[in-house]
Order: structure tokens, then C-alpha cells, then sequence
């Protein structure tokens, strides 16, 4: 077997499928492996991990950085999810787009997301543990997100009635967001 890395439908967001070894006592694999990744182009200095336990119907996000970006590897390493990433680079050609990848504990699959993308999940399993790592550290005074049910980008969350954070129901629309508190396109 060997790492695969597929694109999608945004430039620089990447599914990644992991070496996995099965047999009849369980499985074995890398979680991350510097060298593998940056020989497929993910050339990040990871500095903080990240762990979220959450229940059914809860969606986080859509969350991003400004002006500490951050690029993220993330993974669920129980449950399923349905990871989002919108690109919210001022000037991008594919700015307001969404991109959408099921992750879970029996696909194994990773998601990348580069700087320059709000980042969200909703849960789809009973419980879901959600992994991330991130090159950038948290800085609370840069922490800022996209509302959720934005109609200009309208994404299909797949479930009816989300549980949020009352941080996450005030988020605003893309639109009403001042270009100073977005990332440039380069």
C-alpha cells in the first residue's frame, strides 16, 4: 500500500487515504509521517494537536484564524463526520466554495486543509472522537468563523436540526465579514 493523496474540488484542500495494515488481530498505521506528506506537496510544521469529543447532530464550526491562520490535518478516530472547508481567501477564484469529505473511524480517511479555509464538522455517528493538527497555534484574539447556514454557500450538513454553541449561532455571514478580518488569495 502507499499514502494516497487526491485532490478536490478546491485547490490545495486534499483527502488523503493512509497506509493501513489489516489483519486478523486488528490494524496498524501512521498516523502522520513528516516525510510522506511533504513528498505529496503537505509541507507543514505542525505545532499543536487537537482532540473533540462530540455528540450526534453537534456541528462545529465554520471556524478560521485571521491573522494567525493555520493549516489543518484532521481525522475522526471513532465515529463519522462530515468535514467541511470553505475557502474564504479575499480575491480567490473559488472564494465562497465549499468542499465536503465523509470521515470516519472505517474509512480512515484524512482531510488537509491549507491556510486560507473556514473549517467545520457536524457529527453523523451516535459520539465522534475528531482529531486535528494544526501549524499554527490557537490565538484566542484571532479565533473567527463563518455562520454555519450561510444561503450564499449553502452547504448540505446532512442533518435537519444541528446542535451549536452559542458562539457558533452568532457567527456571521461571509458577506458581512470586513475584507481586514479575511485572508488574501496569493
Amino acid at each position: 500500500m502507499t499514502l494516497k493523496v487526491l485532490p478536490t474540488s478546491l485547490p490545495g484542500v486534499l483527502t488523503i487515504e493512509p497506509d493501513v495494515f489489516d489483519d486478523e488481530r486488528g490494524f496498524f498505521m501512521e498516523v502522520y509521517h513528516a516525510q510522506k506528506y511533504r513528498e505529496r506537496g503537505i509541507d507543514c510544521t505542525f505545532v499543536q494537536d487537537n482532540h473533540s469529543f462530540s455528540r450526534q447532530g453537534t456541528l462545529r464550526g465554520l471556524h478560521y484564524q485571521f491573522p494567525f491562520s493555520q493549516s489543518k490535518l484532521v481525522w475522526v478516530v471513532e465515529g463519522t463526520v462530515l468535514d467541511v472547508a470553505v475557502d474564504i481567501r479575499r480575491g480567490s477564484p473559488t472564494f465562497g466554495q465549499w468542499v465536503a469529505e465523509i470521515l470516519s473511524d472505517e474509512n480512515r480517511r484524512r482531510f488537509f486543509l491549507p491556510r486560507g479555509f473556514a473549517h467545520g464538522f457536524c457529527v453523523l455517528s451516535p459520539t465522534a472522537h475528531f482529531m486535528y493538527k494544526c501549524d499554527e497555534l490557537y490565538h484566542p484574539e484571532s479565533d473567527r468563523g463563518v455562520n454555519w447556514s450561510d444561503p450564499d454557500i449553502a452547504i448540505d450538513w446532512q442533518i435537519n436540526a444541528p446542535v451549536l454553541s452559542p458562539k457558533d449561532m452568532r457567527l456571521p455571514f461571509l458577506a458581512d465579514i470586513p475584507p481586514e478580518f479575511l485572508p488574501c488569495y496569493s
